[in-house]
């Protein structure tokens, strides 16, 4: 048996209580609107009947206490029938109204387990259809945000197997006399140490890049200025691999509202994947222009290309185009995710064309002017 607690924390009875408390209150109203009416009414219009009929004005009495008593059981039956009725359709109405709601309560009790998966049906367009959609749209992001977690510890897991593996092998031929202890062994063993290092650094760049959580302070930025120092920066690498770089950004570029520091690490993740791509004797451009209220950014180079299929991914974590070649050279395969986050920190976005493999490519990014 239910307890009053329990009945005032039940949706569906809280409901039916409404509907059957809107039905006593309209009888008790029709009640005495009719007690309070009927006398002067049911008055005028015997006078007139008796007036015209020529009956005896004692009678009047009689009449109306006979019309006041058929008058309350009409009432009554009426009110009976009301209530019967209200009763009926309020349970009806209670339970089309209370089903979705349950089935939401099921989903959400199963999402909370860890069923991300539970969708509820969308059967009508008013309050509670609107509600089971961005219910739905809920679930759906709960379930992205499990698979990214997921993904995530996959990711993490497998970029740090090799240098770590790398590592246990090295300190395992050691131990084993199999490697001498050379400085050079001991520089190999430095440079996968690193490599873990940078990965571990990488990964939390990303973790706050992904939570939003990236400090950006943007202020009026001289592009050109931004440009040479990325240029500046990594101009010995270039040189020693034998790849040209030029820089064409006009002196009347207005400035653009941006953390110089965190513009200088895209420019310096961009310049460095072109560098990394382009063979001996290619060449990188960096261009900038004007486009509307924004100014572009353009890294163009004339390296190894990319293909159609795999352009909507590159800004993907830990995504590369060719595995093998970036684990080599150390890449973490994270850094166009953490700049297309810098990027869109300061309002602007990011991409990537290509004509094909060994054709180029060309990334593009926007800041807006200050």
């Amino acid at each position: 048996m239910s307890t009053p607690a329990s009945m005032r924390t039940r949706l569906g009875r809280k409901l039916l209580v409404s509907y059957l408390l809107i039905v006593v209150v309209g009888s008790v109203v029709l009640w005495a609107t009719a007690q309070a009416m009927a006398p002067s009414a049911f008055t005028r219009h015997l006078g007139v009947m008796m007036r015209t009929m020529g009956q005896a004005p004692e009678m009047m009495g009689d009449l109306f206490d006979g019309f006041r008593q058929a008058m309350n059981t009409a009432l009554a039956v009426a009110a009976t029938a009301a209530a019967v009725a209200a009763i009926v359709v309020s349970v009806f109405v209670t339970r089309r109204i209370m089903a979705p709601i349950r089935t939401m309560t099921r989903a959400s009790a199963r999402i909370a387990d860890g069923r991300y998966g539970e969708r509820v049906p969308v059967t009508s367009e008013d309050e509670l259809g609107q509600m089971a959609h961005q219910f739905n749209r809920m679930a759906e992001a709960l379930e992205k945000v499990e698979q990214i977690r997921q993904d995530l510890i996959a990711d993490v897991a497998h970029e740090l197997r090799t240098p770590i593996a790398s590592i246990a092998g090295y300190l395992e031929a050691l131990i084993d006399g199999v490697l001498p202890a050379t400085p050079e062994t001991f520089h190999r063993l430095h440079k996968e140490a690193v490599r873990l290092q940078r990965l571990v650094a990488d990964l939390q760049e990303l973790s706050r890049a992904e939570a939003g959580q990236l400090r950006i302070e943007p202020r009026p930025t001289t592009v050109g200025e931004v440009v040479d120092a990325a240029v500046a920066r990594l101009k010995p690498q270039f040189t020693e691999r034998g790849v040209s770089i030029r820089v064409d950004v006009p002196e009347e570029l207005p400035s653009v509202r941006a953390d110089p520091d965190r513009i200088a690490q895209v420019l310096t993740n961009l310049l460095g994947n072109s560098l990394q791509h382009t063979p001996a004797r290619g060449q990188v451009d960096v261009r900038a222009r004007r486009t509307g209220e924004a100014v572009s950014i353009v890294v163009v180079d004339t390296g190894a290309g990319i293909a159609p299929e795999h352009l909507p991914h590159l800004f993907d974590r830990f995504y590369r185009v060719d595995r093998s070649r970036a684990r080599t050279s150390g890449g973490s395969g994270i850094g166009l995710t953490i700049a297309r986050h810098i990027v869109e920190g300061h309002g602007g976005s990011i991409r990537a064309e290509s004509p094909g493999p060994g054709r180029g490519s060309t990334f593009t990014f926007t800041l807006p002017i200050a």
